[in-house]
């Protein structure tokens, strides 16, 4: 505790100085309630910026960051989801100034991630992730006296498999009838995804001009590629008769594929929007679990062109793994079958 004397003597009226100090002590006991703190304000004044402010600047540096490419814009698009996600939770926590974003307060708003939103526990690890960049960005500009996630880890699955499984044939049927009737062009990015094994960041940077009608081909470009080389994978005539009927090829060439709504469209994307409408209508429409996802159209996809015995190398070539042996990860276990040749094999031992 410290003592700050404010004099009032230059009041010469007794009752003028009671009525002065009454406003003081109101006005002191409002910013004190809604979290000033005097001292931190006089040595380290940037501690005492306004949450709101501070909120703003990073964002504005987000933005800044994505258009110079020191991030990827789908970075950018997942930071400033989990912003409005952490905004909105800590609108009514009395957090009205940047110290005030200490251990307390992350460790809360994980377990609102977790457990009151019922997120897996991938999606809180997302959230740490992002919280330890925006973090550093604090610290780094002495917005906070020491970084408040220390001490904070990644809680990891024991099982190292998948989180998510192939989708059967019946609820393929289902998913097709269901998009059909309300998202053609949300229709169009599964076939993509389940024929092409294009990635979802992939697909949100396609363009109408990085599609070979003639050829049947779709152009994947080294800079949106996962293993950054180029690449042109078969686009099957199912998938472009599609294109024709949604009338994808009477716009520009410089629109990529899937803008707003998954229409065509001058304005990017990210590959967030692909697992949103999973999540928040096919998903709840049609009643599936929670390991079917949006990316099990490829699982799924790889696993039915296997089992349609379309030869390994095709395959791999298509999905783009780097060998066979990834390829054959995806062999569903009713098609192995013991070697011929080692049968009746009979040693010397």
């Amino acid at each position: 505790m410290k003592l700050k004397k404010i004099m009032l003597g230059r009041i010469k009226s007794k009752r003028l100085q009671r009525e002065k100090a009454r406003q003081i002590m109101q006005h002191l006991t409002e910013k004190l309630l809604d979290g000033w703190n005097p001292w931190i304000e006089a040595v380290s004044p940037t501690e005492y910026t306004l949450w709101d402010d501070v909120v703003l600047k990073y964002e504005q540096w987000l933005a800044k960051m994505a258009k110079e490419n020191g991030y990827r814009m789908e970075t950018v698009a997942s930071y400033m989801s989990y912003m409005k996600v952490l905004k909105d939770w800590i609108a009514d926590k009395n957090v009205h100034y940047i110290y005030q974003f200490d251990r307390r307060v992350v460790g809360k708003f994980l377990d609102y991630v977790f457990v009151e939103r019922n997120n897996t526990l991938q999606t809180r690890n997302n959230y740490l992730a992002w919280i330890k960049t925006f973090a550093k960005y604090l610290v780094q500009r002495s917005y906070v006296p020491k970084n408040p996630t220390e001490g904070f880890q990644m809680v990891m699955r024991s099982a190292r498999f998948k989180n998510r499984d192939t989708i059967d044939e019946r609820n393929l049927q289902r998913l097709k009838e269901y998009l059909e009737k309300n998202n053609r062009h949300y229709l169009l990015a599964t076939y993509i995804l389940y024929y092409t094994f294009l990635r979802p960041r992939e697909m949100s940077l396609l363009k109408i001009e990085d599609i070979n009608i003639k050829k049947q081909l779709i152009l994947v470009h080294g800079d949106n590629a996962k293993n950054h080389a180029d690449a042109a994978v078969t686009l099957p005539k199912k998938i472009l008769l599609l294109m024709v009927e949604l009338g994808v090829f009477n716009s520009p060439g410089s629109y990529y594929l899937f803008s707003n709504d998954f229409k065509p469209g001058a304005e990017y994307r990210s590959e967030k929007s692909f697992r949103d409408y999973w999540l928040h209508h096919v998903r709840r429409d049609l009643k599936f679990p929670e390991r079917y996802k949006f990316y099990s159209l490829k699982d799924t996809g790889i696993t039915n062109m296997l089992r349609q015995h379309v030869d390994t190398v095709s395959v791999r070539d298509q999905a783009r793994h780097s060998s066979i042996d990834i390829t054959n990860i995806y062999v569903p276990h009713d098609m192995k079958r013991a070697n011929a040749t080692l049968k009746d094999y009979d040693g010397d031992f």
